[in-house]
């Protein structure tokens, strides 16, 4: 390969269109799919909470209390995940 042919390559490369996303026809309802489980899954998120929560309560009567936190960082990356999820997406698809 030549420098000529990396030259043209490059600015080949460069100049690829980059179309806007389009909902294909018909798929006006998976947007509502998507953001019904969005919603649940934040509210199960929440409830994962709670009854972190009351675990941490319960077993602190017991001095366990800090046995749990792994369960606490697992469920708020979870949260992270499902919050950022159409941020993710959109950086990984380049939309």
């Amino acid at each position: 390969m030549t420098i000529t042919d990396l030259a043209t390559t490059i600015y080949l490369a460069g100049n690829l269109p980059n179309p806007v996303p389009v909902e294909p026809p018909g798929f006006a309802g998976i947007n509502t799919i998507l953001a019904w489980a969005k919603w649940g899954g934040l509210i199960a998120a929440i409830f994962a909470l709670v009854a972190l929560a009351v675990l941490f309560m319960v077993n602190s009567r017991r001095g366990e209390g800090g046995e749990h936190m792994k369960t606490f960082v697992t469920i708020l990356l979870g949260v992270l995940l499902i919050g950022g999820a159409s941020g993710i997406v959109g950086g990984i698809a380049g939309a």
